[in-house]
């Protein structure tokens, strides 16, 4: 199994405790996860300065978007409302992997 099988293949109770583990930590105060996008969720991220944030797969909240919608839609979803969503210093990021930079 690939990481990204590992990642995107946890059961909902997982999602729940990590949930829970990550709300009720002094380590992680404050940190603002997106509902729904659990199953695209890669974990924390921390810089030199900074306050710790939530790091989400931005294809996988596509795709999770795109079940309800056709993928062009989900994209600008995504784009309008999600990623231009400003919830704070601790506003979740979106990583894009290598391989969609180059559309691979």
């Amino acid at each position: 199994m690939s990481y990204t099988d590992w990642t995107f293949s946890k059961s909902k109770e997982y999602y729940q405790k990590l949930r829970e583990h990550i709300l009720e930590s002094e380590e992680y105060e404050g940190v603002v996860l997106c509902d729904g996008m659990e199953e695209a969720f890669l974990g924390i991220g921390v810089q030199f300065t900074n306050s710790p944030i939530a790091v989400y797969d931005r294809e996988k909240c596509i795709e999770i978007l795109a079940k309800d919608m056709t993928h062009e839609e989900a994209e600008e979803y995504f784009e309008f409302n999600v990623i231009g969503a400003w919830v704070g210093e601790q506003t979740p990021m979106f990583l894009t992997r290598g391989a969609a930079l180059y559309g691979i």
